[in-house]
C-alpha cells in the first residue's frame, strides 16, 4: 500500500480539491447563426434570436422604428 512520505498541508489539499470546479461549471458558448455573435447555449442571443426564430427586438431596433415613424409623420 502506498504511504505518503510527508504530510500534505491544508492549503495544498485545498488547492487539489479546488481544481475540479472548473470542469463542473464550464460554460458552453456557441455562435448565433443569424448574427454571428457569441452566446451561451440554450439562451437567447443578444440580437434576440433563439433556435433560429426572432424572440424580441433589441433596443437599437426599437429606436430605429421610432425614428422611421417620426420621419413618416413629419413628411405626411
Amino acid at each position: 500500500m502506498a504511504v505518503p512520505k510527508k504530510k500534505s498541508s491544508v492549503s495544498r489539499k485545498g488547492l487539489r480539491r479546488a481544481g475540479q470546479h472548473h470542469k463542473l461549471y464550464a460554460k458552453n458558448s456557441t455562435t448565433c447563426k443569424e448574427s454571428g455573435e457569441l452566446t451561451m447555449s440554450h439562451c437567447v442571443s443578444p440580437a434576440g434570436f433563439y433556435k433560429g426564430k426572432k424572440i424580441f427586438e433589441s433596443r437599437a431596433e426599437k429606436l430605429e422604428k421610432k425614428a422611421q415613424a417620426a420621419e413618416e409623420n413629419t413628411e405626411a
